[in-house]
């Protein structure tokens, strides 16, 4: 009977058949009960004399209880990483999940002929015979594995480059390897652009059948970098139960968050958390949506659920950070929490744009850009780094290298209005009224077709400098108008009481001027600028005040000596700050932490993006 063994016992033969314990070896690791999956691989082993598929099945089986330097001493003793693609992937790996990178590197980089075309290769002499074998595994799926695992490799050497490319020859072996796509979208390492050319470079036709090459090409570009619109998802009628799949779902909440539409993101997102409470590709965008939302009581709940079910899971500590920095004044709290969550996994940009967040709160711009350079580096596809290394250098008065890091975010994202909106914001800074309009009128069409209802109260310095460069144009009652929508969002603000008071007293309205500005002062009773405009304007307001009514006009002479003229205009500007002081000209981006960010979206990250962070 093949893969009998007879074996002489001392009390008489025993026959024993090999394949049925090699059976059993695999119905034991798909079992999950790897201890009694490794004692009966090594009985195997010794029984057929070290045959390399046995001996590969024993060190998969030490590989799945956690003994990575015995399997990979067990594979490279038996040379078997010289003669078999797939044991020298399984070597390689061993020493990756010990973060023996160079290692591992050194192991795949052996190019090795032999390796290449596996169980058909014979020695000259025939003597390693037993150690060829066929894994089970096509070839061309081995040799995707082991492009996804230099990948992996370069890129936990900080090697982006290697790495992308390396991910994009593992996709191009295998393009059902959805693992190196996945790779390549969620870690931005490739633009917009250069995603879509990636999938209409890939073979579908060759390697799927007829029927999949549809069903392969839609899931991958539904994937796709998120800036367009949202649209309903156009999946053909065979393929429609993929409507109710939460990967698609939470593809079509991640687009729209990347398009600012927090609130439907949010519902997307926690209806899919009600189906799969712990789905990790949904929990990030979920975070960065509550932090845009300010919703902190769930934030807190979240984060705290996470950290005692995954307390090694950089999400977690995620969402505690993006809680202490949503409730503000606990930043070096918020710091602690994100600092764990970039210690688990480096390469976690969301938390690294958090990080930048939690110190561009506090004016440390030098500490924040640190962070979104970092995050840069690890998120090249994404606009929310750029813009928030823009809004620092916009900060620090460095209005050149603000613009040159906005137009690169405006190149990733061009539809993003708080992109727009510190476009505009650069304009007006350098005196291009004309374009800076264009530019925030651009972003609010866009935040009006997004926000169906009232803006929320994060537009409030759009508005306000729309005001702003209307007045500029001289175009008073449509500045007006702008600040007095912005004053709806946010009541309270007293540089847009001090904005519309200004706006009064160019119009010679100079007591309702008068009026805005103590109530500016009332809110802010340090606020030079309205403490300067009130005594000019009081003291106008009292030159063309009458004496007692029916009074006539002053004469524009007394006893020969002309009266002083007054012109608000000639205040004009008095640091109006340039709009950038008092009555600062508003850059605030979202908190994308996502997204990656977002938020990290938030202003992005959002969650961030993040931008808003983001």
């Amino acid at each position: 009977m093949a893969g009998d063994e007879i074996m002489d016992s001392g009390f008489g033969q025993i026959l024993v058949n090999l394949d049925k314990l090699r059976t059993l070896v695999r119905q034991y690791v798909d079992a999950h009960q790897y201890s009694s999956a490794l004692f009966w691989a090594d009985k195997v082993s010794s029984l057929s004399n070290g045959e390399g598929q046995d001996v590969y099945w024993l060190a998969q089986c030490m590989f799945l209880t956690g003994q990575y330097h015995r399997a990979s001493h067990l594979i490279r003793s038996k040379k078997l990483d010289k003669k078999n693609a797939a044991c020298r992937y399984l070597a390689a790996r061993c020493h990756a999940e010990v973060r023996e990178w160079q290692q591992a590197l050194h192991i795949l980089d052996k190019l090795d002929l032999e390796a290449r075309v596996g169980p058909q290769v014979r020695s000259d002499d025939g003597k390693d015979d037993k150690l060829q074998f066929d894994c089970g595994i096509p070839q061309h799926r081995v040799e995707s594995s082991i492009a996804l695992m230099r990948g992996k490799i370069f890129e936990s050497l900080d090697n982006r480059d290697q790495a992308t490319e390396s991910y994009r020859t593992a996709l191009k072996l295998d393009v059902y390897c959805e693992e190196a796509f996945q790779l390549l979208v969620s870690h931005h390492m490739l633009t917009a652009q250069e995603e879509r050319e990636l999938i209409e470079s890939l073979p579908f036709a060759k390697q799927c059948p007829e029927e999949e090459v549809e069903l392969v090409r839609l899931l991958y570009e539904t994937k796709l970098k998120k800036y367009d619109k949202p649209r309903e998802l156009e999946i053909p009628t065979s393929l429609d139960p993929l409507h109710e799949n939460l990967d698609v779902v939470v593809n079509q909440a991640e687009r729209n968050y990347y398009n600012c539409n927090f609130r439907t993101a949010y519902k997307i997102t926690s209806k899919v958390l009600q189906q799969d409470p712990y789905h990790n590709t949904c929990l990030p965008l979920h975070i960065a949506c509550l932090t845009e939302l300010k919703k902190t009581t769930e934030l807190f709940y979240l984060g705290h659920k996470l950290v005692d079910l995954y307390p090694t899971d950089p999400v977690a500590w995620f969402a505690v950070g993006c809680y202490y920095l949503t409730v503000g004044g606990k930043h070096d709290v918020a710091r602690r929490y994100l600092t764990k969550a970039t210690t688990l996994n480096r390469m976690f940009g969301p938390a690294w744009l958090a990080f930048g967040h939690s110190f561009a709160e506090e004016a440390e711009h030098d500490q924040a850009m640190a962070a979104y350079f970092t995050a840069a580096q690890l998120m090249k596809g994404c606009h929310l780094p750029v813009l928030y290394i823009g809004l620092e250098y916009g900060m620090t008065n460095n209005l050149k290298l603000a613009e040159r890091f906005f137009k690169q975010a405006l190149n990733i994202a061009p539809e993003d209005p708080f992109v727009l909106h510190e476009m505009g914001v650069v304009a007006f800074q350098n005196g291009d009224l004309d374009t800076a309009e264009k530019y925030f009128m651009d972003a609010l069409e866009k935040v009006q077709a997004i926000e169906k209802e009232m803006l929320t109260e994060k537009w409030e310095p759009l508005l306000n400098n729309l005001g702003h460069v209307c007045r500029k144009l001289g175009r008073y009652e449509e500045s007006l108008t702008y600040h007095r929508q912005a004053l709806v969002l946010c009541p309270q603000n007293p540089s847009t009481m001090a904005a519309i008071g200004f706006v009064h007293s160019l119009q010679s309205h100079f007591d309702m001027a008068i009026d805005y500005f103590h109530k500016a002062l009332g809110l802010r009773r340090d606020d030079t600028f309205s403490v300067t405009m009130l005594a000019q304007t009081i003291e106008l307001y009292i030159g063309e005040m009458k004496p007692y009514e029916g009074a006539e006009e002053l004469p524009e002479k007394f006893e020969g000596i002309p009266l002083p003229e007054y012109n608000v205009a000639d205040v004009g500007d008095v640091k109006l700050g340039d709009v950038t002081a008092e009555l600062k000209l508003e850059g605030d981006g979202p908190m994308m932490l996502e997204s990656w960010g977002q938020d990290a979206s938030t202003s992005s990250l959002d969650i961030e993006v993040e931008m808003e962070d983001s």
